[in-house]
């Protein structure tokens, strides 16, 4: 078997690495960046921690700080627009994976002409973007290595995948230190993201020995670190623990694919604006073990490797203990169902047949060691709903 690896030609891993920016910069060649953010980390003055930085080192910038949460091609277009027009030979990424991904969506329209949608899995984004530092300030998406963006279409309500080498930023710092503030809820929900990423590029049809590696690594971490984290907010060894796992399980699904969590995600993502990382846990327990019997001995591994099971088990045995460890971990770190987060019942069942044609058509769904009908979809979204 040949795998494929890409990931950015340059990383900086470990506290306080952001102080190195200027001289990221300099070896990325980039003299004007555009910084990208939220609104959060703009008010707050979180920006500050980049932005005095490149003031001192009297590098010329500008701050887009209007991504949103689910991002948008109203906002990558204009943000876009800022960006073709505003002189920059370069972007700076800062924040959780919105404005990542959002950083992402603006190089290729910026570089490429047409709409979004038109480079949504499976187009070809012929044009390269320019270069792109990524810094992440939450553990999970692991956008900063990934070759993957999550567009929400404003026209079509459609969260569609944007996918290709020319996504990967060229190069990340990933400072543990910058999620010391992340409150419970994102801490909880940026982690299972990660525990996510990790299992599906597992049990992914597309899985290679080096992103197996990336994989297990990442879901012992999280099965290790993710509850101090979540509970014990300034415990730097959890922080710096759930930082590596996000990275390393971003480097193994960028190369080996998601499945079929985050294919029913981000429909619901989309329609009930549920965070990314709450969505997937919702779904997590459900679709593994929808999924268990065409892959037990994977998931046995994944049970092996966050260490809920003796190493000695069998399969079955193994496999199921990782359910209840999934259960219990949503339990503990009280993830709610679609009905306790409050969508409403009539609008979620009516809107089953088109999620389930969107998470199909997505393509992830593909990829999952059990493919789902369409109305094994609709079955498994009536499921999760009711918890």
């Amino acid at each position: 078997m040949i795998a494929t690896i890409a990931m950015p030609k340059l990383m900086l891993i470990g506290g306080g690495s952001i102080a190195q920016v200027v001289e990221t910069l300099g070896r990325l060649g980039v003299g004007r960046p555009l910084v990208v953010t939220d609104p959060y980390m703009r008010d707050s003055g979180s920006v500050s921690k980049l932005t005095d930085l490149l003031e001192k080192a009297g590098i010329p910038f500008e701050v887009f700080a209007d991504t949103v949460p689910d991002p948008t091609t109203d906002v990558v277009y204009a943000g876009a627009k800022i960006l073709a027009e505003g002189g920059f030979d370069g972007m700076i990424a800062l924040g959780g994976g919105s404005p990542i991904d959002t950083a992402k969506a603006m190089g290729v329209i910026a570089a490429n002409p047409g709409k979004m949608r038109d480079y949504k899995v499976p187009n070809v984004i012929p044009n390269m973007s320019m270069p792109l530092l990524a810094i992440p300030t939450t553990a999970g998406t692991g956008s900063e290595v990934t070759k993957f963006t999550v567009i929400t279409d404003t026209e079509t309500d459609e969260k569609m995948l944007i996918a290709g080498n020319g996504v990967i930023p060229q190069a990340a710092i990933v400072d543990f230190e910058l999620t010391l503030s992340c409150p419970f809820r994102l801490t909880a929900d940026t982690g299972i993201d990660t525990l996510t990423h990790a299992i599906e590029a597992y049990v992914s049809r597309k899985a290679n020995p080096f992103s197996d590696s990336m994989a297990l690594a990442a879901m012992a971490r999280v099965a290790g670190h993710l509850r101090s984290a979540c509970f014990e907010p300034a415990n730097r060894q959890a922080r710096e623990e759930m930082m590596l796992a996000a990275n390393q399980a971003g480097i193994a699904f960028s190369n080996a694919s998601v499945a079929l969590v985050h294919g029913m995600s981000r429909p619901i993502g989309a329609h009930f604006h549920v965070p990314h990382g709450l969505s997937n846990a919702m779904l997590l327990p459900a679709v593994t073990a929808f999924s268990l019997p065409k892959a037990t001995r994977r998931y046995a591994d994944c049970a092996r490797a966050m260490g809920v099971c003796p190493h000695d088990a069998d399969d079955e045995t193994a496999g199921m203990a990782l359910l209840e460890a999934l259960g219990d971990l949503n339990s503990d770190l009280k993830v709610p169902t679609p009905r306790d987060y409050g969508i409403d019942e009539r609008r979620f069942m009516s809107l089953l047949p088109l999620m389930a044609q969107q998470a199909l058509g997505s393509g992830s769904p593909a990829n999952n060691p059990r493919v789902p009908t369409e109305e094994e979809i609709v079955s498994l979204y009536r499921d999760v709903y009711a918890g």
